[in-house]
């Protein structure tokens, strides 16, 4: 698509998705597309977070893409109060969303809670009922605000409150009221609830343990999500119209600091003991379903496939991201934070944008690249969205991608959560991976090859030797003479200070091509590659002792070590390296034992 010629606005959110933040994220983008703009949504949440009541306040303080915006939106629990704050100073206006209050030069936009919850009580008074409980969780203001609609409403018939905290704001909340409520003796015969997910995880627990709902309790919710209508007893519920409050975030960008509320509206059902009126089912309806049921199908068939691909196959780079053509995603960029330059990004992967080639580097208040937001059609719902890359082990940097909106699962269960999970843990693997293959091929003390890569290396050079009639290379193997000595007289740890150094020296007299190893004890292997001139072995040789024979310096006390090196030079048809490196060996015994006589 053509680049649209309106505002960015960022979206901060503990995830990008979801019935409640991927719902708002969705009503804003329909009021920015509306009106020419775009919007980006950011994931504060570590990838992988199970829920954002759990989770806690994200430790999240990134000026992610500032240079690209002209305005912020930050979802309840996505950041501390002093990042908005931050973003204020830096000139971007900004909108709160479901906050009780808002810093200087803020808005912010609520539903309001208290006057649907008030007609709830109402409406449940109605049919009959005094004593009405209360249960949420009340660590969030618009839990806090629905409370406070609910004692309004009883204070209003005289009536006594009874609350419960839910703990979080997911089934398993509901389920803990329920148990509270048995353990009670049901003390209430109907309940408001603060979320409809609670009140999913009450039915279902009060509905095995066999009470009737709603003849034994009547129950209300609140969100009016997709389920409601569907369940048994359909859920009676307080509907705040999240398209309203997008539509609403999206206005105030255009107005002074203020606070705006967004009407709630109650839905009576089954649940609070009104009659049914059967499922409401419709051609459109049933299309509408069907196609939500074929969208969960493929959204499991993604995230199978994402497995597969970042954590059970083997070879390849996750970081370049042509896992992503397993998923729904226009296009990605992916960035890895730079160990030299703090706040900065290095852009390492790219899915269909060739402007995320790697090797760019950006600040993080410009990643991602703005070329990317061009790839985004906000009117089909596609977004930018960034997700955070880590794990316990590593923060690894940055994912941006071009998707849709998904506003249909549970919070947590989008795409991006997903995959950025997913390429945290399979970048740790790989380098758990390097580290156990060299593990596995280098010597632990000295780090040289060990006899396995040594064996791989002669192997390769036996194989040149067999195709270039005019190749030969070298084996020397050494032996350190008076090693016991130094191990007897001033210790092992002594004695593994001087492997190492000798190690060091042997190295430094050496051409990359060639190669030294230790097989074990105080015995060195080179490999001389493409010995080409006669007796060049003789001046390695030479080299070699001078080198290892210079005095030490061990924990302050001065060591001396003889070397044997005995040698084998392929050629003549003689380029086994098993050999050769037999015959290497029975020339440095020889030397040793000459030099023993001497």
């Amino acid at each position: 698509m053509g680049r649209v010629s309106g505002r960015t606005f960022g979206i901060l959110s503990p995830f990008v998705g979801g019935d409640y933040y991927g719902a708002i994220i969705e009503g804003i983008n329909a009021a920015a597309v509306a009106a020419g703009d775009r919007v980006m949504a950011v994931q504060t949440l570590e990838p992988g977070a199970h829920s954002a009541d759990r989770a806690g306040l994200p430790d999240f303080d990134k000026p992610v893409a500032w240079r690209h915006l002209d305005g912020l939106v930050v979802l309840p629990g996505a950041v501390s109060p002093a990042f908005p704050a931050a973003a204020l100073r830096a000139g971007l206006p900004v909108v709160l969303v479901a906050e009780e209050t808002a810093g200087p030069g803020m808005s912010v936009v609520a539903a309001d809670n208290r006057s649907g919850v008030r007609d709830a009580v109402a409406h449940l008074i109605g049919h009959g009922h005094e004593r009405i409980a209360f249960a949420g969780y009340m660590a969030h203001f618009d839990l806090r605000e629905r409370l406070a609609g609910y004692c309004a409403g009883l204070a209003e018939h005289e009536l006594t409150p009874l609350v419960y905290d839910s703990g979080d704001n997911h089934e398993s909340g509901g389920e803990q009221v329920a148990e509270a409520l048995i353990q009670a003796g049901m003390p209430v015969t109907a309940i408001v609830l603060g979320t409809d997910r609670n009140a999913i995880g009450l039915i279902g627990r009060l509905t095995a343990a066999g009470y009737d709902l709603p003849r034994e309790l009547a129950v209300v919710g609140f969100d009016d999500i997709a389920d409601a209508a569907y369940l048994r007893p359909a859920l009676s519920s307080v509907r705040q119209p999240l398209d309203a409050l997008g539509a609403a975030v999206h206005s105030l960008f255009d107005q002074p600091p203020r606070k705006l509320e967004v009407p709630t509206i109650f839905e009576s059902r089954e649940s609070c003991g009104c009659p049914s009126h059967g499922l409401p089912v419709s051609e459109r309806q049933t299309r509408e379903l069907f196609r939500q049921v074929r969208y969960l199908q493929d959204t499991l068939n993604i995230q199978y496939d994402l497995g597969i691909a970042l954590l059970a196959e083997k070879g390849g780079d996750p970081g370049k991201l042509e896992w992503l053509d397993r998923t729904t995603a226009v296009a990605g960029s992916f960035g890895q934070w730079s160990p030299d330059e703090p706040e900065t990004l290095e852009l390492t992967g790219a899915y269909q944008f060739p402007a995320g080639a790697p090797g760019r580097v950006l600040p993080v208040d410009e990643f991602p690249p703005r070329e990317l937001f061009d790839l985004a059609h906000g009117a089909s719902g596609d977004i930018v969205f960034v997700v955070p890359v880590r794990s316990s082990v590593t923060n690894w940097g940055l994912l941006a991608a071009v998707g849709r909106i998904q506003s249909t699962t549970p919070p947590g269960r989008e795409m991006m959560n997903h995959s950025g999970s997913l390429l945290a843990k399979a970048l740790d693997y790989r380098v758990m991976e390097e580290r156990l293959r060299t593990a596995a091929m280098r010597d632990h003390l000295t780090g040289l090859p060990n006899r396995l890569l040594l064996e791989d290396r002669l192997a390769q050079a036996g194989l040149r030797a067999a195709r270039e009639p005019g190749y030969r290379f070298g084996v020397l193997l050494l032996d350190l003479d008076g090693f016991k000595a130094v191990n007897d007289s001033l210790g092992h740890a002594a004695g593994d200070q001087l492997l190492v150094q000798v190690a060091r020296r042997l190295t430094a007299q050496l051409r990359r091509t060639d190669t030294v190893a230790r097989l074990g004890g105080d015995e060195f292997v080179v490999l001389i590659d493409n010995v080409s001139r006669p007796g060049a072995e003789e001046v390695v040789r030479a080299s070699i002792r001078t080198a290892v024979t210079e005095p030490y310096l061990i924990d302050g006390k001065r060591v001396e070590v003889g070397v044997s090196i005995g040698s084998a030079i392929s050629g003549g048809g003689a380029s086994d390296p098993d050999l050769l490196l037999r015959e290497a060996d029975a020339a440095m015994y020889e030397a040793k034992s000459a030099s023993r006589r001497r």
